[in-house]
């Protein structure tokens, strides 16, 4: 009844990833523009299913692992080395400033 050899479980397994990754990590992406949240988004499942369907499954699940080094080195080893926490973000004000975001997000316009 259910086969794992199509692309479908290449986009569900994607899915999953995009999904545990913005639950966990998107307070990070809090200021960054819709546009290019669903840009990163479409630009993964092209990248994966392209890989996928072109040199194997086999090795788009490597690469899919191969992306998950510089998230660890982000979040476990530069963001600490400045003083800000890998997995909140916190503090806040560090962390808009190494992102280069305004620190006041209530001032008009």
């Amino acid at each position: 009844m259910f086969h794992t050899n199509t692309l479908w479980f290449e986009i569900s397994v994607i899915s999953i990833v995009l999904l545990l990754g913005h639950i966990c990590f998107g307070h990070f992406e809090e200021r960054s523009s819709m546009w290019r949240k669903v840009f990163k988004a479409i630009a993964t499942y092209i990248i994966f299913i392209s890989i996928s369907m072109y040199f194997g499954r086999e090795i788009a699940f490597i690469v899919l692992g191969l992306w998950l080094i510089p998230i660890l080195y982000i979040h476990g080893y530069m963001l600490p080395k400045k003083g800000i926490n890998g997995w909140t973000g916190e503090p806040k004000a560090k962390y808009y400033e190494f992102r280069g975001w305004d620190k006041d997000i209530f001032k008009e316009k």
